[in-house]
């Protein structure tokens, strides 16, 4: 099925090879996992194919910008931390996210991803932290 025939996928429509849609960027204090307390740098991506009924971030089901794998690595480094989570809505639905990932991990950055289960994470590099949400 197309991205745009399922409307919870439809900010993925236009989002072409080599690029993400991005909800949001930003440096914080890891709040969960065996990180919480740590300096993070999250890159939260744009839409989820669940809707669960306890999501804290359905604000970032839509929207977002259109940013290349080398934009988003970028802001990264400019924001300076060594610990990066790829978060989302579900970052996995984006194939971009996996030469993000890996690149991040190749720079030297530790990178969680938090995936909410649905999809298959056999392709993730295998230096990422998987968080899943079952």
């Amino acid at each position: 099925m197309p991205a745009h025939a399922d409307k919870r996928l439809r900010p993925l429509a236009d989002v072409p090879a080599g690029s993400l849609r991005i909800h949001e960027i930003y440096a914080s204090i890891q709040g969960e996992s065996s990180y919480a307390g740590l300096p993070c740098t999250f890159v939260r991506t744009t839409a989820c194919n669940l809707r669960c009924t306890y999501c804290d971030t359905r604000h970032a089901f839509y929207e977002g910008t259109l940013m290349s794998v080398d934009e988003v690595l970028s802001r990264v480094h400019d924001l300076g931390h060594h610990l990066v989570e790829v978060t989302g809505g579900e970052p996995l639905l984006q194939p971009a996210v996996l030469p993000l990932m890996s690149k991040l991990c190749d720079r030297g950055h530790a990178v969680l991803l938090e995936t909410g289960g649905s999809l298959d994470i056999r392709t993730v590099d295998p230096r990422v932290v998987k968080i899943v949400d079952l």
